[in-house]
């Protein structure tokens, strides 16, 4: 339990600054950091960096990756090993007496949570002074849950942002401290959106956890009537359907980048789309074209390979990976495939 001793001794551990002749201070606060991935590793940068307590970091448990199952370290472990906080990885919390006894221990003033990868119980929200406090990479309460940049740019959105969240028991339903929008490029895939809004969060958290401290944020709540939900992403996700429009299919291109990636077959073979963008059915240079199925190859020369689809429409697929292969050029891709005009690029796996 924090004692008033010990609460008073913080209250001294402050650093002056001064602007224009004006001059205040900045309180240190103690923080216990949950997050894993690389979203979250600016966020706890900058923590370091404004000179906040890091008593203690949870990340996800080491896991195999990719095709060799090699263990890998998350981005979040390795950067506080750089800095020599104390790590903690359990693979549960909700009934963990360990984490607890860690919590209680550390007697954090706030937790801050940045993609950590698990809900957290109401007991542990319940321990530090000014809560727990999430950064989460879209616009509350527009796309709650876990895969908040994958969805938006699937769904088209033009513009997206992070939220400061004060955690409750739900998922992503706290009340709001603070928001900041960013617009999406045309052409930004997930990974490239995901450094620009861990960067954005970073510096505002940096902004707004001392005004939390100091009292200065009214926290609002969320309107549910507005939520939506981004699930977390599934293999399937990636399949594409050609009866959507080309538009569709280049946003899910680039939103399902690396994983699950945006895949079809040919010949019964997995073909992933790498890159890809909608252009004028004009572009085919035929008006019988409106008449093929969606799927269907209706030109192919040096810019890539283009693709009827529904609306009707059409995508120039310019960079393709044919299974066991390296990724090409979609137009190398379909020399070595030998493919031409009028054949189908299926659904289903040729099966």
């Amino acid at each position: 339990m924090r004692t008033t001793d010990s609460r008073t001794e913080r209250k001294t551990e402050k650093e002056t600054w001064c602007l224009g002749g004006l001059c205040g201070y900045f309180l240190a606060v103690r923080l216990i950091f949950m997050g894993t991935p690389e979203f979250a590793v600016p966020s706890l940068g900058r923590l370091i960096d404004d000179g906040h307590q890091i008593a203690a970091v949870f990340t996800q448990p080491n896991k195999p990756a990719g095709r060799g199952k090699h263990i890998h370290t998350p981005p979040v472990k390795t950067f506080a090993l750089e800095h020599g906080i104390p790590i903690h990885q359990p693979a549960k919390i909700k009934t963990n007496e360990e984490v607890r006894a860690v919590f209680e221990q550390a007697a954090p003033d706030a937790c801050v949570v940045a993609a950590y990868g698990k809900i957290l119980p109401e007991w542990l929200l319940a321990i530090p002074k000014l809560g727990c406090i999430n950064v989460h990479a879209s616009l509350l309460p527009k796309y709650r849950g876990a895969a908040p940049i994958n969805w938006a740019i699937a769904n088209g959105e033009r513009e997206t942002g992070v939220t400061i969240m004060q955690m409750d028991a739900g998922m992503d339903t706290g009340a709001i401290l603070a928001k900041r929008a960013i617009t999406i490029g045309e052409e930004e895939t997930a990974p490239e959106l995901a450094v620009r809004l861990s960067h954005l969060g970073a510096a505002l958290l940096s902004e707004t956890l001392p005004r939390i401290e100091r009292g200065e944020i009214r926290a609002e709540a969320q309107d549910d009537s507005q939520a939506s939900y981004a699930p977390l992403l599934k293999r399937e996700d990636g399949l594409i359907d050609w009866q959507r429009s080309a538009g569709q299919i280049a946003n899910r291109v680039r939103a399902f980048h690396p994983w699950p990636g945006a895949y079809t077959f040919v010949r019964g073979a997995r073909l992933n789309i790498w890159r890809a963008k909608e252009v004028s059915p004009d572009v085919a240079g035929n008006e019988r074209t409106r008449e093929v199925e969606a799927g269907t190859i209706v030109r192919l020369d040096e810019t890539g390979v283009m693709v009827w689809c529904g609306g009707p429409s059409l995508l120039r697929v310019a960079e393709m990976q044919l299974e066991g292969k390296r990724r090409m050029s979609a137009r190398d891709v379909a020399n070595g495939l030998r493919l031409a005009v009028g054949d189908q690029i299926t659904d289903s796996g040729g099966r």
